[in-house]
């Protein structure tokens, strides 16, 4: 039976799984990343895991049932899913060519992808997106990451680095971001953002609208409002079937989603969203590896 491995790679753990070509999750492994998690650290920590996960010591993989190896990074890979640009997160990484690395260890065709990419592709394949052709996934967390799928494929751009939503403006005079931008949406919905404004954590301010606690409530209406705005620009460019909204914030869309559709609903033109759906992720912290899993099979039904 032919499988495929399915990696995400993080700042401080790296999840494998085992896939069969319908999807089916035969095995999963968690590592902890190496710190500090330089390439070559990286790279054994992954070849080690890999070992592990298809029970070969010596040889990787000895019954030769791995077809490809899908890696999601933190940070844009190039074009060809060839090489980790700048991963985030990951000490003394710049143009690192993970998949010719990987490729060189266990003689398995070996493709890279962004994680938000990734996280985009599984929901695609399994999760919130598994009915629409056209969507984009916002994950709020960290930092704010997205991707896009057009016509049931992955949308990456001339050079690779295609669908960083969270780093649109949504403020020009707001706060300085990461990207060199002003005011982007991620500087006004991720957690370090959530934190400026308000003092607290994402998940207590969730358990305080759970309770009912009118500040808490007050605060998920204005930020579903803004990420509402944050979104119209992006409905408008690419007119999805379907928005999905994942990563750790996304445990409190219950109580922004009805101020950020509103907000939807009010800027954009009906014709621009014609039967579109905002929908929670439903793969939560799998959705990365699922996704590079659909991307190992990209390249191993060549």
């Amino acid at each position: 039976m032919q499988q495929v491995i399915g990696i995400d790679l993080g700042g401080t753990a790296i999840k494998l799984g085992r896939f069969t070509k319908d999807g089916n999750c035969l095995q999963s492994i968690t590592v902890d990343t190496p710190q500090p998690a330089t390439p070559e650290a990286v790279l054994f920590a992954m070849v080690d895991a890999i070992a592990t996960l298809t029970k070969g010591n010596a040889q990787i993989d000895p019954d030769n049932q791995t077809i490809a190896i899908g890696v999601g990074t933190p940070g844009p890979a190039d074009a060809a899913g060839r090489v980790a640009k700048v991963p985030i997160n990951l000490a003394g990484w710049h143009d690192i060519p993970l998949a010719d690395w990987l490729e060189a260890k266990t003689s398995k065709p070996t493709i890279l992808a962004n994680d938000a990419n990734c996280a985009a592709l599984g929901e695609a394949w399994l999760g919130a997106g598994r009915n629409f052709q056209n969507l984009i996934l916002l994950t709020l967390g960290t930092g704010v990451g997205g991707a896009i799928i057009l016509d049931g494929k992955l949308f990456v751009g001339h050079q690779g680095a295609a669908g960083e939503l969270g780093l649109i403006t949504l403020n020009p005079d707001g706060p300085t971001c990461n990207s060199g931008n002003h005011g982007s949406l991620e500087q006004h919905t991720s957690i370090s953002a959530i934190r400026r404004r308000t003092g607290k954590e994402p998940a207590e301010l969730g358990k305080l609208a759970q309770n009912g606690n009118p500040e808490a409530l007050t605060f998920w209406q204005n930020y579903g409002k803004d990420l509402g705005i944050g979104l119209t620009s992006l409905i408008y460019v690419l007119t999805p079937q379907a928005v999905i909204i994942g990563g750790g914030i996304s445990a409190s869309f219950e109580f922004f989603f009805p101020a950020m559709q509103a907000e939807i609903e009010k800027r954009v033109l009906p014709t621009s969203r014609v039967r579109l759906q905002i929908l929670p992720a439903e793969l939560g912290n799998s959705a990365g590896m699922v996704g590079a899993a659909k991307l190992a099979l990209g390249i191993g039904d060549r």
